[in-house]
């Protein structure tokens, strides 16, 4: 709630308080940054994808790190069932909190177009069922991506090295250098949906052989 409350201050001051703008009030932006879903998806995506990471790194990588697995693992189920669960608790609440936070995010600039001017082009539309439907399908594939630093920190066995993965994919996936951007290929977020769902498959499947200790 209070990232979903800063980002929308954030992008509210962005939009309409002219911060974005140059000193002659053109819009100083990168290209394909001119429309206002640009900004809001790639802060959204960004502070989402590091908070889930986080997430995983604490309620699983730390629990291997730090032994408390082994008692887990002492239960009469399967490790890939207790592995799975916590993977899929943390994916659910990481993608109804992304979508929750977008949709604040979404509802701010749309109010505040009503009234105010902006120097981004207003490019969404509330009223239209495929703007949900997108929004649903992006926040699923940037929640998703967290698996990925999650392979890599048990991996590792370190916290730290999920945390910095989810850096240089949050990098990977909405940077850019010069023009030059993967943030709007198409392409791209199937190759990563799929590779996320591998490692994810591939770190509960092997769980059973390995060794905790």
């Amino acid at each position: 709630m209070i990232v979903a409350a800063v980002l929308c201050l954030f992008l509210f001051v962005l939009a309409f308080l002219g911060i974005a703008q140059d000193p002659t009030g053109t819009l100083d932006a990168a290209e394909g940054m001119e429309v206002i879903s640009a900004p809001i998806e790639l802060f959204t995506s960004m502070s989402s994808l590091l908070f889930t990471s986080v997430m995983l790194a604490s309620f699983i990588v730390s629990a291997y790190k730090n032994k408390t697995m082994n008692l887990m693992f002492s239960y009469p189920i399967k490790r890939q069932k207790i592995l799975a669960s916590q993977m899929a608790a943390v994916w659910l609440f990481g993608l109804a909190a992304l979508v929750a936070t977008k949709l604040i995010c979404y509802l701010c600039i749309f109010l505040g177009s009503k009234r105010l001017a902006s120097p981004f082009v207003i490019d969404f539309s509330m009223g239209s069922m495929s703007f949900y439907v997108q929004l649903l399908l992006k926040s699923a594939v940037t929640v998703s991506m967290s698996f990925i630093a999650l392979f890599v920190g048990l991996l590792m066995r370190s916290s730290k090295a999920t945390i910095v993965t989810s850096f240089l994919l949050i990098l990977l996936t909405q940077g850019n250098i010069g023009d030059l951007s993967l943030a709007g290929n198409q392409v791209f977020p199937v190759i990563l949906t799929l590779l996320s769902i591998g490692v994810a498959v591939l770190s509960v499947v092997t769980v059973e052989t390995k060794d905790v200790l």
